[in-house]
């Protein structure tokens, strides 16, 4: 019997947060991490890893959001794409130029992420 107590969609994010900025650069490129977690609209949605990039859902549980942008590494920069209408909102060359593409692009009415899946938002 599991004793632990349920946690809400703030400590879910939390946590993910927490295990993405411990990742080794062998995951992700050691500046993404930080460098979206010090956003803290950004620090708000549900952060995933995959194949390098940096993802961000508006929901805490499969199938996520596709409509936030991703953040790829690239030879000598970054690449910003949003999934959902696969538009490049451009190749910066910081990461934190890349952030701020990001956080200029998030859907209207996004919000801190919410438990469950996008069905629930």
């Amino acid at each position: 019997m599991n004793s632990e107590p349920p946690r809400g969609a703030a400590e879910i994010v939390a946590a993910a947060w927490q295990r993405i900025l411990e990742l080794g650069e062998r995951r992700i490129n050691p500046a993404i991490p930080p460098a979206a977690h010090a956003h803290s609209r950004l620090r708000e949605l549900f952060p995933m890893v995959s194949h390098g990039a940096l993802y961000f859902s508006r929901c805490t549980q499969y199938p996520w959001t596709h409509d936030v942008a991703a953040l790829f590494p690239r030879p000598g920069g970054f690449h910003v794409f949003r999934h959902s209408d696969r538009t490049v909102l451009g190749e910066p060359d910081t990461v934190e130029e890349a952030v701020e593409l990001i956080v200029a692009s998030l859907p209207d009415n996004c919000g801190p992420a919410i438990e469950g899946t996008p069905d629930d938002l």
